[in-house]
């Protein structure tokens, strides 16, 4: 049992900055911030959870069944990621390319010490209270000092390298677009890697850069050991609610621009853009059938088809799909069942993650997989780990990666261009240009 207390904060956004600073202390550390963007499927604006308690750590064998009896017997809040090379537990598919950043495929912890924050209301959940330790450690939060140097210290500028150039990126896509034409695939989504080595990485720093440049609704800050996610993601992989799961893919993208005039444009723009509706809907079509898998006969709706959403940095189209659950499904098997998720995939699924697996240059790790939680009660939900910068501080290797779903009507310069657009937040944080 959790010992649990509730504070008002009269302050929520100092106070946000403040517990971050003091998580940021911790061996392992999940942070999940809405940014305040609407969002009505949302039950916290944001969470912090710090301190393992019990850890599981795993790579692909068999991972979501041992994730399936962990969290099945810890019963309790538990939080970590999946990376997309778990691939590899659900279908016969391998995963060889380079891997710099070397992170096992799954990681979860079940925290000693949860803070949930909605509205300006704190819920604090510790187990294994001693003594005061709740309002001890609220009233060191509260007296924490926001300096410039622990909150708003630049990270040092990076040399950042490219794993492909851009004219054997382009060789690339025409491959992919072979495969697209002679009928193997309809679609799927091509990736490169940008890195750094021999770095030191000021993280919480590096997020926070990231965080106010995209204010996206589902970052994630992350420290598992010597692991790291700085996470400024758009999108939700899938949330369970009672028996109720809500996938939200993204496909289609236009860059904001200051104007508003030609921001409004870029927008409609991306709505009759054929090319990026015929992306979304693939891929709606495909989550649909991942949901279908454990959903209740007739269940599976659209709630929302190729709608427009707009970001700090760009403008995407997202659908909505929700589905009922049948009796006796577990909320793993509602993962596996849809893992990995249909945006950072293609379709046919396997087909996609084979011709995927032959023409990416790197492994993809925590990239495309996802970051979240379980409840004790076996609800969750989970991001896409996009527009995020890795690092593993024992390595001291960086990397980030971005990619965009190629169809037959797709002109490899304008794949190229759009995953620059969706690289600049990190490079900018990178390089110190922002």
């Amino acid at each position: 049992m959790r010992s649990t207390k509730i504070f008002e904060l009269s302050d929520v956004d100092l106070f946000k900055q403040k517990l971050l600073i003091w998580a940021s202390g911790f061996r392992e550390v999940i942070w999940l911030d809405s940014n305040n963007y609407p969002d009505k499927y949302r039950q916290y604006d944001a969470i912090l959870a710090v301190e393992a308690f019990t850890a599981i750590k795993t790579d692909a064998v068999e991972a979501f069944e041992k994730l399936k009896e962990y969290q099945q017997t810890t019963a309790d809040w538990i939080f970590g990621y999946l990376s997309y090379d778990l691939k590899n537990d659900i279908e016969n598919l391998k995963s060889k390319n380079y891997d710099g950043l070397l992170f096992p495929e799954l990681y979860f912890f079940q925290p000693q010490k949860l803070f949930l924050l909605k509205g300006n209301q704190l819920e604090v959940q510790y187990l294994r209270v001693v003594d005061d330790e709740i309002d001890l450690d609220f009233t060191e939060i509260n007296d924490l000092a926001i300096a410039e140097k622990n909150f708003e210290k630049a990270q040092k500028s990076v040399t950042i390298n490219s794993r492909l150039s851009k004219e054997a990126y382009l060789e690339k896509i025409g491959n992919m677009l072979m495969h697209i034409h002679r009928g193997d695939i309809y679609e799927a989504n091509f990736c490169q890697e940008f890195y750094a080595e021999n770095i030191d990485l000021e993280p919480l720093q590096v997020f926070n850069a990231l965080n106010t440049i995209s204010n996206p609704p589902f970052a994630s800050f992350l420290i598992l050991e010597n692991y790291h996610a700085m996470c400024a993601s758009p999108e939700r992989y899938i949330q369970k609610l009672g028996n109720k799961v809500v996938s939200q893919p993204i496909k289609g993208t236009a860059p904001r621009h200051s104007d508003p005039k030609i921001d409004a444009l870029n927008a409609q723009k991306l709505t009759e853009d054929l090319k990026e509706r015929s992306e979304n809907i693939m891929i709606a079509d495909l989550v649909r059938n991942d949901l279908s898998r454990t959903a209740k006969k007739g269940s599976v709706k659209v709630e929302e088809l190729c709608e427009v959403y707009s970001f700090k940095q760009v403008h995407q189209l997202i659908s909505t799909i929700s589905a009922e659950l049948q009796e006796d499904i577990s909320a793993v098997d509602v993962l596996q069942s849809t893992f990995p998720m249909g945006s950072m995939t293609g379709a046919p699924k396997i087909s996609a993650m084979k011709i995927i697996e032959e023409l990416e240059e790197t492994k993809r790790g925590l990239y495309s997989g996802a970051i979240g939680y379980f409840t004790p009660a076996a609800d969750f939900d989970f991001n896409v780990v996009i527009r995020s910068i890795l690092y593993n501080s024992e390595n001291k290797y960086a990397s980030f990666s971005v990619g965009g779903a190629i169809t037959a009507q797709s002109k490899p310069e304008n794949e190229y261009e759009e995953c620059m657009v969706k690289a600049r937040a990190m490079r900018q944080v990178l390089e110190g240009n922002i």
